[in-house]
């Protein structure tokens, strides 16, 4: 059975950061991707940053600069270094993990944590 658990959230004032860690168990994700989605308050579920094969990096275009997507295969762990944060970032961080491919919608990711908090204060 296949678990993904993310840690790391919390309340932060603008400007700040934060480390978001999602541990993966049950399946090896070295070889595949692994990406972070966030869900505000009646919003859909958006592509965040995503990790691949040959860690190769892709980011939504708002986090760029701002957000660093990076893995652990040894631990089988994905992480999201979160700097400069602004209201707008609040959300539920949501972990997921699929076999091969880039995806940018939620859809295609076939594995999910429960998710996290951020909530960024003005």
């Amino acid at each position: 059975q296949v678990q993904l658990v993310e840690t790391g959230g919390g309340l932060v004032p603008a400007g700040g950061s934060l480390r978001l860690s999602c541990a993966a168990s049950g399946r090896t994700f070295s070889s595949g991707t692994m990406a972070w989605f966030r869900q505000a308050p009646g919003k859909e579920r958006d592509f965040v940053a995503a990790i691949g094969t040959n860690d190769y990096t892709y980011y939504k275009d708002s986090v760029r600069g701002r957000f660093t997507i990076s893995r652990d295969n040894a631990k089988n762990t994905a992480y999201l270094q979160l700097s400069s944060l602004k209201p707008e970032d609040t959300a539920v961080y949501y972990c997921a993990a699929a076999d091969r491919g880039i995806f940018y919608f939620a859809s295609a990711y076939p594995y999910w944590g429960q998710g996290t908090q951020v909530t960024v204060s003005s």
